[in-house]
């Protein structure tokens, strides 16, 4: 089966996995679309652009059972809570067993920003924020400070720029 062809079932799964919640389908949507993005702007193979969008149409997989585990669904939750789900979901897919390793391994990680492994790692990382930043409807100086702090791409900062008229 053809890449292209496992990200659209991919998404359509992640449909069906948060039926009736438009938040969070339109959230990852959103991530998945800036991770493309930059991916493809800062010259991804098309290996690695391939796991990025994978890993950002799953990534906040976790919060569902974290939800229902601990009644709330912090990063670190998620972090625990979505490799597992993630992992049966692409088994189902069909996704080779070592994209599956790395896409919960992305999963595991994509709140923590130390020891940032990869490329398609720092840019889940930077479409993350620059969703979050215009969902949570961040200040300008908080949004200044994360862009410091955490951006590496030159495409990611330009887009964060770009959006938040930095």
């Amino acid at each position: 089966m053809k890449n292209e062809e496992l990200l659209n079932r991919l998404f359509f799964k992640m449909t069906d996995y948060f039926k009736n919640d438009k938040k969070r389908i339109f959230h990852f949507i959103k991530v998945h679309s800036v991770a493309a993005h930059i991916g493809a702007a800062e010259g991804l193979d098309e290996h690695t652009l391939f796991i990025l969008r994978a890993a950002a149409y799953v990534h906040d997989i976790g919060i569902k059972p974290s939800e229902e585990k601990y009644g709330s669904c912090t990063g670190r939750q998620q972090e625990l809570e979505g490799p597992p789900v993630a992992e049966k979901m692409l088994d189902e897919l069909d996704f080779a067993e070592s994209d599956v390793e790395r896409i919960k391994y992305l999963v595991a990680h994509h709140h923590t920003y130390a020891s940032i492994d990869g490329d398609d790692y720092q840019i889940l990382v930077e479409a993350d924020f620059i969703v979050n930043m215009e969902e949570d409807e961040l200040s300008s100086d908080a949004v200044r400070t994360c862009l410091e702090k955490h951006f590496k791409t030159s495409a990611g900062k330009r887009l964060c720029k770009n959006i938040f008229a930095l």
